[in-house]
């Protein structure tokens, strides 16, 4: 490769004055241009490497694998808890809303469990260097227990990455898998040592099971609430949802709805009602809400 015009000319003037160090100039110039090289694809690669500088811990991506780039859309926005709808295609999870979508390459290891132990591994253990554990959270959309079987297989190879239930205590790490969906309960119960836990309902509020097998409340929010975001959330809805979030953290547990519409006003009363996690198709649009650049 050609040298530029203006390093020529310095390189040359200053072998005219030196002669005695013109191949070690020559030498340390070439050098010095290679690492200014390397350092601006290093640079490069970690803006385009997914991982945001702020995680958002409030921030889910509801059908995550419709984005772009799934997982890394979501991390370079900061989101810490992603969803990814599963079917059971002989032996495989593959990822997709419907099972006449599914591809052989769009797997769960794929997409999700290997770019997040890479991600984990690169920055001290945790997705986000310094940051929360960020939520997988599986939505099983063929049968619950043949599925969870396989499940639970894959995700016993992710041990060093993933949260461990093991005889009542919860081990939190990088990332912590929910089922969602379909969701093996009963079979999930029974087990002394897991690498996931379960999804709940509203109906789950105030009963026996353990905050260590069911962390989170996820409920659609037509269910419960007539108001979609026109005009003032009537008194009597939000009281209603304050008391829903008041009773799951009391026992431990996190909130979300699904079903919600991305906008600011809808956003702003689940921020202001303490929402654990706020479902969200518009990347961008919550991530610049919760960083405070839209009101």
């Amino acid at each position: 490769m050609n040298d530029p015009a203006w390093l020529k000319d310095d390189r040359d003037a200053l072998a005219l004055h030196c002669p005695i160090n013109h191949m070690k100039t020559r030498f340390l110039v070439r050098f010095s241009s290679l690492a200014v090289f390397l350092w601006l694809g290093s640079a490069s690669f970690g803006a385009d490497s997914g991982v945001a500088a702020r995680p958002l811990p409030q921030a889910h991506a509801h059908n995550d694998y419709e984005h772009a780039r799934p997982l890394l859309d979501a991390l370079q926005n900061g989101f810490c808890s992603v969803e990814a709808d599963v079917h059971l295609v002989e032996g495989q999870l593959l990822v997709a809303h419907d099972r006449n979508q599914v591809s052989a390459d769009r797997t769960l290891e794929r997409l999700y469990l290997d770019p997040l132990r890479e991600q984990a591994q690169k920055n001290g253990g945790r997705v986000y260097a310094g940051g929360p554990t960020v939520t997988l959270l599986i939505d099983i959309k063929s049968g619950a227990e043949p599925t969870y079987t396989v499940l639970r297989g894959v995700l016993a190879r992710y041990p060093e990455v993933l949260t461990s239930f093991e005889n009542g205590e919860r081990i939190e790490r990088a990332v912590t898998v929910i089922i969602s969906g379909n969701r093996p309960r009963t079979l999930m119960a029974g087990e002394t040592n897991r690498f996931a836990a379960v999804d709940g309902r509203i109906g789950d509020l105030g009963g026996d099971a353990s905050s260590g097998l069911i962390p989170l409340i996820s409920n659609n929010w037509s269910d419960l609430f007539s108001w979609r975001g026109e005009g003032p959330l009537p008194v009597s809805e939000r009281n209603q949802l304050d008391s829903i979030v008041r009773q799951a953290h009391r026992e431990g547990r996190r909130v979300r709805f699904w079903n919600t519409p991305d906008l600011v006003v809808f956003w702003r009363e689940l921020a202001r009602a303490h929402v654990d996690l706020i479902n969200a198709d518009d990347l961008p649009g919550l991530r610049d809400f919760l960083n405070g650049e839209v009101r």
